[in-house]
C-alpha cells in the first residue's frame, strides 16, 4: 500500500514538472527529497520510465510523417530552379523600374517638401492669428499708458490675462508680457497715487477760494430770503420808532428789488467746488485701486491725508484776532475743506461716508470753538467782534446748508456776545468819560423854539412850568444829559446788531437787550459817575449839577424801556422781561454826589479854619468877629444859594452837616492839646465868632428848618462859652447831671481842659494875676472847681 501511494505521488510530481514553468520546478523537486529515504531512487526510476514512454511516442510520430517530409523535399527541389529564373527576371524588372522611377521620386520629394512648407505656413498663419490680437492688445495697453488712460489700461490688462494670453501661453514673448503686467500695475498705482497727492495739494491751495465762494453764495441766498421776507412784511406794516427825532425811510422795496437784480446778474456766475477743482484724479485713483482690489488701502490713505490737512486748516495764525481778514481766511479754508468732503461724499461710493464726515466735523467743531473762544477774548474792538459774529453766522449757515450740525456754534455766539458786550461797555465807558470831561456842568441855555425842539428831540424832557416861560431860558440839566441818553440808545442799537441772525425770538432778544443795557447803566455809567464825583476838580457847583442831571436821567429810564420794546417789535402786552435798573444806578450816583458835597463842604470849612490866627493870650477882644470866619460864612451863604435846585432834604442835610462840622472844628480848636494857655480876652473873641455862626444859622440859609433846629449845631459851644463868660461854676456843679441843667451839654472833661489852659495863663500874670492879688478866695475857688471837675471826670471814667 505504501508503494502504491508513493507511485501516485510520483505521478503527480511528474505531471507538475511537465505542466510547470522550468523556473518554478525547484519546489517540486525539493518535495522528492523531503519524502521517504528511498523515494529518490524510486522517483528516478519512474522518471526514466516516463522518458522511455515519451521517446517511443516521438518515434511513432516521426515514422508517421516521414513520407510527407520526403515528398515536400522533392517538390522544393523542383521549385528551386524556377525560383532562380524568377529572381533573374525580378532583378531585371527592378533595375528597369528603378531607372524609370528616379524622376518620379525626385518630383515626389519636391511635392513632399512643398506640402511640408504649406503645412508650416498654415500653422504659422494660425499661430499668428492667435498672437496678433495679443500683440494688438499689448500695443493698445502701451498706448493707453502713454496717454495716461490708466483705468482703461487696467481693463485691457484684465482682457489680456483672462482671454488672450492663455491662448498663447506657450510662447516666450507671452511670458515676458505676463511678467511685465504686475510691474505695469504697480506703475499705474504709483502714478495714480502721485496724481492723488497733486490733487490733495491742489484742494489744499484752493480751499480758501472754494470756501469764499460757498460762503458768498450762502450770504447771497440769505440776503435774498431776508429781502423777500421784508417785502412781505411791508404789506402788514411795522412799528416805527424815532431815532433822534427822525423816522427811518422805508427801504424794503428798494432793497429787495436791488437784491433780486443782483441775484439775476450773478445767477450765471455761480461756481461750485467742481468748477474750481478738477476731481478726476481722485475718481481715477479710486477706480484704479478698486479694480486692483486695493480699495481699502486707498480709502485709508485718503482719509489719513485729509485728516492731516484738516488739522493744518484748523490751526489758526497767531495774529488772526487782529483783523477780520484773518478770521475770514480761517473760515474760508474750513468751509472749503468740508465742501470738498461733501462733494466727495456724494459723487463717490464708500471713499467718504456720512459717519466719517460727521466724526471729522465734530472733531473740527471742537477745535474751531476752542480757537474762536481763545482768539475772540483778545478782541478789544466791538466792531471787530461784530464782524466776527457776522462771519460765524455766515460760516454756520453755509455748513448747515451742506448738512453739518452747527448748534454749538450758535451757543458759542452767546459766549462771544458776552465778550462783545464787554468791549461795548469799555468803549462806552470812554464815551461817557469824554462826555463828562467836555460838560460845563451848567444848565442848557435855549434862545428860541428851534433850539428847544432840538434838545427835546434828543432827550425826553417835559416841564409845564418851564414851557410857560419865555425865551431865552435855561433847561435844568447840563449838556451831558441828552448826550448820555443818545449814547445809551446807540449802545442799544450796537447790542441789537449782535442779536440779529442768531435764530432767537424777539422776546429773547428783548430780554438780552435789557440785560446788556442794565449792565451799561449799573456798571459802566455808574462807575463813570462815581469816578467823576470823586475827581478833585469837581466842585460843589458841579456836584449840584450832577445831582440834577441824574434826576433827569432817572426819569428818562421809562423812555429807554419803551425804546427797547420798539426796536425789538415786542408788543406791550407780551413784555414779561426784567425792567431797567437805571433808577438804582442814578440814585446811587446821587447819594454819592450828596456824600461828596458834604465832604467837600467840610473840606472847605477846614481850609477856612486853617486860616484862623487867634492870639490866645490877648487881654481884650478885638470887638468884631474874625476875618476868616466872616469869609467862611459868606462862602456858605453863596454855596447854599446854589443848592436851590437840589431836593430840599439834600440842601438841609448839607447845611446841617456844615454847621455841625464847623461847630466841631471850633471846639477842637479850643481843646487842641498843643494850645497850652488861653486868656479870657481870647475866649471873649472866640465868643464873638460863635455868635456870628449862630446868627448865620438863625438866618435860615436853606429853607425848611423848623425853629432853631440849625442853631442847635452850636449848642455845645454856646453852653461852654457861657459857662466861662459868666463864670457860673456854682450852677454848673450844682445842676450837673440834672435834665434841666443850664449847662447840660458841657462835658466835665471839656470844661476841665479849658479851665486848666486858663489857669496856666494866670500863672504868667495874665488875667488871674488880679485874683491872686486882690481876691485870694476866688483863686481858691478856681482850685476847688478844678478839683471838683477832676472828681467828676474820674467818677465818669470809673462808671464807664
Amino acid at each position: 500500500r505504501a508503494e502504491s501511494g508513493s507511485l501516485a505521488e510520483h505521478e503527480r510530481i511528474l505531471q507538475e514538472i511537465e505542466s510547470t514553468d522550468t523556473a518554478c520546478v525547484g519546489p517540486t523537486l525539493r518535495s522528492v527529497y523531503d519524502d521517504q529515504p528511498n523515494a529518490h531512487q524510486r522517483f528516478m526510476e519512474k522518471l526514466d520510465a516516463c522518458i522511455r514512454n515519451h521517446d517511443r511516442e516521438i518515434e511513432k510520430m516521426c515514422n508517421f510523417h516521414h513520407q510527407g517530409f520526403v515528398d515536400a523535399i522533392t517538390e522544393l527541389l523542383k521549385v528551386r530552379a524556377d525560383a532562380g529564373k524568377l529572381k533573374v527576371q525580378v532583378t531585371d524588372t527592378n533595375r528597369r523600374l528603378q531607372d524609370a522611377g528616379k524622376e518620379v521620386i525626385a518630383q515626389t520629394e519636391e511635392i513632399i517638401r512643398c506640402r511640408i512648407q504649406q503645412r508650416n505656413i498654415t500653422t504659422v498663419v494660425e499661430k499668428l492669428q492667435l498672437c496678433l490680437p495679443v500683440l494688438e492688445m499689448y500695443s493698445k495697453l502701451k498706448e493707453q499708458m502713454n496717454v495716461k488712460r490708466y483705468y482703461s489700461a487696467l481693463k485691457t490688462m484684465e482682457q489680456l490675462e483672462n482671454t488672450y494670453l492663455p491662448r498663447v501661453s506657450q510662447y516666450r514673448f507671452c511670458q515676458i508680457m505676463i511678467e511685465n503686467l504686475p510691474k505695469l500695475r504697480e506703475e499705474i498705482k504709483e502714478i495714480s497715487m502721485s496724481d492723488l497727492k497733486d490733487f490733495l495739494e491742489s484742494i489744499r491751495k484752493h480751499s480758501d477760494k472754494i470756501g469764499e465762494t460757498a460762503m458768498k453764495q450762502a450770504q447771497q441766498q440769505k440776503t435774498f430770503n431776508t429781502a423777500l421776507q421784508k417785502q412781505n412784511n411791508v404789506n402788514y406794516g411795522r412799528n416805527m420808532y424815532v431815532i433822534n427825532g427822525r423816522v427811518p425811510e422805508p427801504k424794503y422795496e428798494i432793497t429787495s428789488k436791488r437784491t433780486l437784480e443782483e441775484e439775476d446778474e450773478h445767477e450765471e456766475e455761480v461756481l461750485t467746488a467742481h468748477d474750481l477743482v478738477d476731481f478726476s484724479p481722485v475718481y481715477r485713483c479710486l477706480h484704479i485701486y478698486s479694480v486692483l482690489g486695493d480699495g481699502e488701502t486707498f480709502e485709508n490713505y485718503y482719509r489719513k491725508q485729509r485728516r492731516k490737512q484738516a488739522r493744518l486748516v484748523l490751526q489758526p495764525q497767531s495774529s488772526m484776532h487782529e483783523t477780520v481778514e484773518g478770521y475770514r481766511r480761517y473760515f474760508n479754508q474750513i468751509v472749503g475743506f468740508f465742501v470738498v468732503e461733501d462733494h466727495i461724499l456724494h459723487v463717490t461710493q464708500g471713499l467718504v461716508t456720512r459717519a466719517y464726515t460727521d466724526e471729522l466735523w465734530n472733531m473740527a467743531l471742537s477745535k474751531i470753538i476752542a480757537v474762536l473762544r481763545t482768539h475772540s477774548s483778545y478782541c478789544t474792538d466791538p466792531d471787530l467782534v461784530l464782524e466776527l459774529k457776522n462771519l460765524i453766522v455766515v460760516f454756520a449757515d453755509t455748513l448747515q446748508g451742506y448738512g453739518f450740525p452747527v448748534n454749538r456754534l450758535f451757543d458759542l455766539l452767546f459766549e462771544i456776545r458776552d465778550q462783545y458786550n464787554e468791549t461795548l461797555l469799555k468803549k462806552w465807558a470812554g464815551l461817557f468819560r469824554d462826555i463828562f470831561e467836555a460838560d460845563n456842568y451848567s444848565p442848557i441855555p435855549v434862545a428860541n423854539e428851534e433850539e428847544y425842539k432840538i434838545v427835546i428831540s434828543k432827550f425826553p424832557f417835559q416841564d409845564p412850568e418851564l414851557d410857560k416861560q419865555s425865551f431865552p431860558k435855561k433847561l435844568p440839566m447840563s449838556q451831558s444829559v441828552p448826550q448820555i441818553y443818545i449814547q445809551v440808545k446807540e449802545f442799544i442799537y450796537a447790542s441789537l446788531k449782535f442779536s440779529e441772525s442768531l435764530h432767537r425770538s424777539s422776546t429773547e432778544i428783548d430780554d438780552m437787550l435789557r440785560k446788556s443795557t442794565n449792565l451799561l447803566l449799573t456798571r459802566t455809567l455808574s462807575s463813570c459817575l462815581q469816578n467823576l464825583i470823586k475827581k478833585p476838580h469837581i466842585g460843589l457847583t458841579e456836584l449840584v449839577q450832577i445831582i440834577i442831571n441824574t434826576t433827569h436821567l432817572e426819569q428818562a429810564c421809562k423812555y429807554l424801556e419803551d425804546f427797547i420794546t420798539n426796536v425789538t417789535n415786542i408788543s406791550q402786552e407780551t413784555v414779561h422781561t426784567a425792567r431797567l435798573y437805571g433808577l438804582s444806578t442814578f440814585k446811587d450816583a446821587r447819594h454819592a454826589a450828596e456824600g461828596e458835597i458834604y465832604t467837600k463842604l467840610n473840606q472847605k470849612i477846614d481850609e477856612f479854619i486853617q486860616l484862623a490866627d487867634y492870639d490866645w493870650t490877648m487881654s481884650e477882644p478885638a470887638g468884631r468877629a474874625s476875618g476868616y470866619l466872616m469869609d467862611l460864612i459868606n462862602f456858605l451863604r453863596s454855596t447854599f444859594q446854589v443848592f436851590t435846585h437840589l431836593p430840599g432834604k439834600v440842601a438841609q442835610t448839607a447845611c446841617m452837616s456844615a454847621c455841625q462840622h464847623l461847630s466841631t472844628s471850633l471846639m477842637q480848636m479850643l481843646l487842641d492839646s498843643e494850645l497850652k494857655q488861653i486868656s479870657m480876652g481870647a475866649v471873649q473873641q472866640f465868643n464873638l465868632d460863635v455868635i456870628q455862626c449862630e446868627l448865620f444859622a438863625s438866618s435860615e440859609p436853606v429853607p425848611g428848618f423848623h425853629g432853631d433846629t440849625l442853631q442847635l449845631a452850636f449848642i455845645d459851644l454856646r453852653q461852654l462859652l457861657d459857662l466861662f463868660m459868666v463864670w457860673d461854676w456854682s450852677t454848673y456843679l450844682a445842676d450837673y447831671g440834672q435834665p434841666t441843667s443850664k449847662y447840660l451839654r458841657v462835658n466835665p472833661s471839656t470844661a476841665l481842659t479849658l479851665l486848666e489852659k486858663m489857669k496856666e495863663t494866670s500863672k504868667k500874670n495874665n488875667i488871674f494875676a488880679q485874683f491872686r492879688k486882690n481876691d485870694r478866695d476866688k483863686q481858691k475857688l478856681i482850685e476847688t472847681v478844678v478839683k471838683q471837675l477832676r472828681s467828676l471826670v474820674n467818677g465818669m471814667s470809673q462808671h464807664t
